[in-house]
């Protein structure tokens, strides 16, 4: 009984994914879909700080966060960068597979995203490069 309680505890321990970075996200002080974002990244097991700015452009300026990548609020974690309201699972996805990108965004704030909750819009998950090039990271139906 007692290894059964053991092992079964080590087996459960291995399975989740350990996230050792802390995530820090840069927001205004009165968007309420970033505090939506942050919630849903908390639920996802994230420990997150949030930090608010009345001007984010010099925040996602020094992310290299092109305009055309822009969303509302901008999160740093372990040397990548994420943009809006990327789904916690496309971010634990990013550390484990560590791709040669900067960072992850959804331009824009489509209303399906995590924080958002409003199903029916598909988006995109893209990552982007140093240039701000990018590829389809991963797809939701809305």
């Amino acid at each position: 009984m007692f290894k059964t309680l053991v092992y079964g505890g080590l087996a459960s321990l291995l399975a989740a994914p350990v996230l050792a970075a802390s995530l820090t996200v840069y927001k205004s002080p009165t968007c309420g879909c970033c505090e939506d974002w942050i919630s849903h990244m908390q639920e996802s097991g994230f420990e997150v700080k949030a930090i608010d700015r009345d001007n984010m452009m010099p925040i996602k300026q020094r992310a290299g966060v092109k305009p055309e990548l822009a969303s509302c609020h901008t999160a740093l974690i372990d040397g990548y960068v994420i943009e809006g309201h990327v789904p916690a699972a496309d971010v634990r996805q990013l550390l484990e597979q560590r791709p040669a990108v900067r960072g992850l965004t959804i331009p824009g704030m489509p209303q399906s995203a995590p924080g958002m909750d409003i199903p029916g819009t598909p988006y995109e998950v893209l990552s982007f490069d140093q240039a701000g090039n990018t590829e389809v990271f991963s797809r939701y139906p809305g």
